[in-house]
């Protein structure tokens, strides 16, 4: 089997133009600087659908193979997902190591986790990721398992892989459901304790957590790559009004975000699922802003987040000759997008106070009446709501003083309810 270098400074790029696949070579090439390497070249191609075996089709790979000769680069990137034997395969005729899209971003993962459950989460990945190219790497020894003298081997090879993966998959999950725990619990505090949540999400490289240092006064790193931030991490967020709030930096999105990374940062992706309000950090000056928003939007519906009020903001105004801070309203004169440079410093004051807005008209007063025989609705109101009075009838019902916000509102659809000053 090919043995891979520990090298892997000097990377060919390997990007295709095929139906229903949008990849940007520019983000490859920004993909590649992230994970620490030098592009030393860039293979291009089109192609109606990609090949069984190398993915790139025989002639495309003999002239990847020529390029990796002339730039001597010792591993080549490929700017696609690729099944476990198209990878192989090239590896076997490049003679160097080959990732593709999917595995570049892991590795990029791996590099920024800092934390202890960033790690895990990671890790949980990249056995996901790996369990089929490792499994499969021994199915020349499976094969062998009929011959005479040949028996055994493989098979006791390929089942050792599959258990010890499976057993370590096991015990990071384990881990990662006491973390989820941990994190239930400091939400359902925060919840109770009245405090709304913020979560910043958007596509990587749209100025989240420079916004994030801005707003909350934190220090935390930043840099002009993408995936700068992997963990999360929460800071109280004073608004105008002296409202408190919980803001929340989490990773930056990107199409084709693999599966087993979705997958695997569930817990971290779980405050953005249960914010209060999203603000979408949007590159304004990007050539690609509209296909950016659309690819995050999808992953937020994809993670369940996509019925969360959400406020656009428009990043990076300084980069964009003539543009002013300024806030967007719709006809009832909602706000739904704020315009802003958070590196320059410029509209912050602006999104400030249209937070503290958005929290003030989040709030309802409600004079309600509970029946005897609803006392799961009464439980989710104390969980979910202030109880500002309650009184207990003769007959068991509850009438109750409440200041619920809006996205529970649904709760009071099977009750008596009225607006309460």
């Amino acid at each position: 089997m090919f043995d891979r270098p520990d090298t892997g400074e000097r990377a060919l790029l390997v990007h295709l133009q095929l139906p229903n696949h949008q990849e940007d070579i520019q983000e490859l090439i920004e993909l590649a600087k992230s994970a620490g390497t030098n592009p030393v070249g860039t293979v291009t191609g089109t192609r109606k659908s990609p090949d069984a075996k190398y993915f790139v089709g025989s002639g495309k790979a003999e002239e990847i193979k020529t390029a990796v000769t002339e730039t001597q680069a010792d591993i080549v990137l490929v700017n696609h997902a690729l099944t476990p034997s198209q990878e192989r395969n090239l590896e076997s005729y490049l003679g160097v190591r080959v990732v593709d899209r999917n595995g570049l971003i892991l590795d990029i993962f791996a590099q920024r986790a800092q934390t202890f459950e960033g790690r895990l989460q990671v890790e949980l990945a990249q056995l996901k990721h790996l369990s089929t190219r490792l499994v499969r790497g021994w199915t020349h020894l499976e094969r062998q398992k009929g011959g005479i003298g040949l028996r055994g081997p493989g098979e006791t090879q390929l089942e050792t892989d599959r258990r010890l993966i499976g057993i370590r998959i096991k015990q990071i999950q384990k881990r990662l459901e006491k973390v989820d725990q941990q994190r239930h619990q400091g939400r359902s505090k925060r919840k109770k304790a009245e405090i709304p949540a913020i979560a910043l999400v958007g596509y990587t490289n749209a100025g989240k957590s420079t916004l994030f240092n801005q707003l909350t006064g934190a220090d935390g790193y930043v840099a002009d790559q993408l995936f700068a931030t992997l963990d999360p991490t929460l800071r109280n967020c004073p608004l105008p009004n002296h409202t408190d709030s919980v803001l929340a930096d989490t990773v930056g999105f990107i199409r084709h975000l693999p599966h087993e990374l979705v997958a695997a940062f569930k817990s971290t992706l779980q405050e953005t699922a249960t914010a209060d309000l999203l603000l979408h950090v949007v590159d304004a000056h990007a050539e690609d802003r509209d296909a950016t928003i659309a690819e995050v939007n999808r992953v937020l519906a994809e993670i369940g987040s996509s019925t969360i009020p959400c406020l656009q903001i428009f990043n990076k105004i300084d980069l964009m000759p003539g543009s002013l801070p300024r806030v967007d309203r719709d006809e009832q004169g909602n706000a739904y997008r704020v315009w802003l440079s958070a590196g320059a410093s410029q509209g912050l004051d602006l999104l400030r106070h249209v937070l503290a807005e958005q929290f003030a008209h989040s709030k309802n007063r409600k004079k309600c009446y509970l029946k005897s025989d609803q006392g799961h609705i009464r439980a989710k109101l104390f969980t979910c709501a202030k109880i500002i009075d309650e009184h207990i009838d003769d007959a068991g019902g509850s009438s109750l003083i409440i200041e619920i916000d809006n996205k529970y509102l649904g709760l009071l659809s099977a009750v008596q309810s009225e607006e309460y000053v």
